[in-house]
This record gives C-alpha cells, structure tokens and sequence, in this order.
C-alpha cells in the first residue's frame, strides 16, 4: 500500500526512512533540502503510523500524516480504520517549507518512536565537520573534574615527598 501527500516538489531528492519491528525510525533524525521527498517503508510486520505534531512543524507548513489527514487530532481520532501502515507497506511526503518537521507513530509513541525531518538549504557534508555540540553544563562538569584531578594529584605529591611532616619543624 502506497500513500502520498505534499506538494508537487521540485524534482528534490528522495530519502527513505525504515520502520522496524523494533518500534523506531531509521534514521530518526533526517536533514533534507526543501523539494525532497521523504519515503517511510514499513520493514517489518508491526502497523505503523507516520503522524506530524501539529504544534512541531513549521508555521507555514501544511499538515501532514499517513492517511491525509489535515489535522492530528483527526489522525489519532481515525487510527487504524485510516493511517496505519502495514507491513511492507510506504508513506511519502514532499518537503517544501524550511525547519523542523516532528512526527511520531501513534500506536508506538509511548516508547518513543518518533522523528524528526530538518529541511534546510544549508549545505549537507563537505566543507568542515563541526564536531557535537557540548552543552555549557557539561564544559563546566569538565572544568571541576580537572581541577578536582589536579588538586588530589598535587596532594599526593606533597605527602609523598614530605611524608606530610614539616621538614623545619624540630620536637623536643
């Protein structure tokens, strides 16, 4: 069974997503270029729903969501009767308007199966690879940890080479 939603694209790429008995999008997170086309493929034996966040997709975007529904409520209102894809089954959408586009699987939401497809003109690979981004918490966790390393480091040196006496010190 094959659904199709969205515009007329572009003639853009086409990407395929992979869902799986283990109730999870491969990739879960895609970075396409508007005017591409998204192909989600049911691999396994387990329905699946491909259902946009109303509130997580671009203002100007059109909703979108196995079945053709224009809205989420009517999504999860409707499933299965509507939107469920089956094993072996494909949902395909075309992707015109930039930022990020969250969608989840209704049956499977609770465990977390969910998604997200990034459209953006910005350049895929080449160039630079930027490394992953470290949180300032995580910069600051560092710090303390090297300071805390140093500090026992520096002490243990000391009572190693003195013997944590005094050397001028002298006892009657």
């Amino acid at each position: 069974e094959t659904e199709t939603g969205g515009g007329g694209g572009s003639g853009g790429e086409t990407h395929t997503v992979a869902m799986t008995d283990d109730l999870i999008y491969d990739p879960e997170e895609l970075t396409i270029a508007p005017g591409d086309t998204v192909v989600w493929e049911n691999v396994g034996d387990i329905g699946h729903s491909i259902t946009a966040y109303e509130d997580e997709i671009p203002e100007e975007a059109d909703y979108w969501a196995s079945g053709g529904f224009d809205s989420e409520q009517a999504a999860r209102d409707n499933y299965p009767d509507q939107g469920d894809v089956g094993g072996g089954g494909t949902y395909e959408y075309t992707f015109e308007v930039e930022g990020d586009h969250e969608y989840f699987c209704i049956p499977h939401e609770q465990v977390g199966m969910l998604g997200t497809i990034t459209v953006t003109t910005e350049p895929q690979g080449g160039g630079e690879v930027a490394g992953p981004a470290v949180p300032d918490s995580a910069k600051s966790l560092i710090v303390a940890t090297t300071f805390a390393m140093m500090a026992t480091l520096l002490l243990a040196y000391f009572f190693l080479r003195f013997g944590g006496d005094s050397p001028n010190i002298e006892t009657e």
